[in-house]
């Protein structure tokens, strides 16, 4: 009977303490050098704040954020920040597109979703630096001799830049509906199209090609029918080979409409958050990675500022929110398929051009700090919370 009291009175000083412990609080590392190409460096060295940023982990870790599964800070020449955190990968059909439970890492590849477009805009930029494409002013029927007939009714003034910077005029409806709704005009190409591009140009014009913003992954599509006609290639094979493979990125699998033969190039590639990370870095410094040109200079100028159509500034307007909606990123202007926006903290500016795709998958180069953001997550069902990170930890680091 005293053995059993004995063991008893263990237990509840075992459950007392348990329940009296803090949790662990966060401990920054120097990230990891690996051989990609990237330099690593600490935090002190680039004078920014490790106490704030901890913050960010500590509320991430707590699911104050939902669901972020990488956090990337790249400054100065050095990766100084890197934490990765556990959730679900990215499934269409899942209950709230969640599919399997994932300790995430430095090797996992993740769904980047709309970044892609970014990518796309990129080939489409070295295209032009090769002279495969002559110039973003030719129209786009320049290159889709497949589909003349519809070169009709106006939509022969549609350009290639008009595609880049969604204002083709094009009817499209992406943002009006969810995407697990097949109603959607980005999802109808994989339920009732036989072939996609058909089906994207032979909507008609809403209105004229470059005086309207309707965010399309159409016309994304086009463009990656525009680059393997002009270049002999599909996007996939012409991504790697004049940027993923220059970059030192494993060749990533690009998503086929169906069985049609046509390429999403709207997104979705897999990529890990290092991948990410040199993508940003190439834009942060011009286009060059390592030492080689890889996108032009000129190229990467036209996605730092934003696009403005002839004689107006109406892409600076405040824009409609992404399904399920965040107003917190601001007036958004658009460029050759990156946001851009002018940040401001504590009375200092950060003027930035992101690349962003559903649930929180970011690139953003602040380039007067820079600086290179990378996000990842599964936030498909609340509003982005990577913004209020930047507001809250990030941008104040730097003070």
């Amino acid at each position: 009977m005293k053995r059993k009291s004995f063991f008893f009175a263990i237990n509840i000083f075992l459950l007392i303490s348990c329940s009296t412990i803090t949790p662990v609080k966060y401990t920054y590392w120097k990230p990891k050098k690996m051989d990609d190409g990237l330099v690593t460096g600490s935090l002190s060295e680039v004078n920014l704040d490790e106490v704030i940023l901890g913050r960010a982990v500590d509320r991430i870790r707590k699911g104050k954020y939902g669901e972020i599964h990488s956090m990337l800070i790249y400054k100065d020449g050095m990766l100084v920040f890197e934490e990765y955190f556990p959730g679900h990968k990215y499934k269409w059909d899942g209950p709230g597109f969640h599919g399997s439970w994932v300790n995430w890492d430095i090797h996992h590849r993740h769904n980047v979703h709309s970044v892609g477009k970014s990518i796309t805009a990129a080939c489409i930029g070295i295209a032009v630096d090769l002279g495969f494409i002559k110039s973003v002013k030719q129209s786009i029927f320049d290159y889709l001799p497949k589909y003349q007939q519809l070169n009709t009714a106006g939509k022969e003034q549609i350009t290639i830049e008009h595609l880049l910077t969604m204002s083709s005029g094009l009817k499209w409806e992406e943002w009006d509906t969810t995407y697990s709704n097949q109603n959607n005009d980005l999802i109808a190409l994989w339920v009732h199209c036989e072939d996609p591009v058909k089906c994207i140009l032979e909507v008609p014009l809403v209105s004229e090609p470059g005086k309207s913003f309707t965010y399309s992954g159409g016309n994304m599509i086009v463009l990656g029918e525009i680059l393997k006609n002009a270049s002999g290639m599909d996007i996939e094979t012409f991504s790697w080979q004049y940027l993923f493979e220059p970059l030192g990125i494993e060749k990533p699998p690009w998503e086929w409409i169906n069985e049609t033969g046509v390429i999403y190039a709207g997104g979705s590639q897999k990529l890990t958050p290092r991948e990410m990370l040199k993508f940003g870095v190439m834009y942060l410094n011009q286009g060059v990675w390592n030492g080689k040109q890889i996108v032009s200079e000129n190229w990467v100028e036209k996605s730092v500022h934003p696009y403005s159509g002839p004689g107006n500034t109406w892409f600076n307007h405040f824009l409609r929110p992404i399904p399920p909606g965040c107003y917190a990123w601001g007036h958004r202007g658009y460029s050759y398929s990156w946001w851009t926006h002018d940040f401001s903290h504590a009375d200092r500016d950060f003027p930035a051009f992101w690349c962003g795709g559903w649930g929180g998958q970011k690139i953003i180069v602040l380039p007067e700090q820079n600086t290179v953001v990378v996000f990842t997550g599964a936030n498909y069902t609340i509003a982005d919370p990577t913004i209020n990170i930047l507001l809250k930890n990030v941008f104040p680091a730097f003070e």
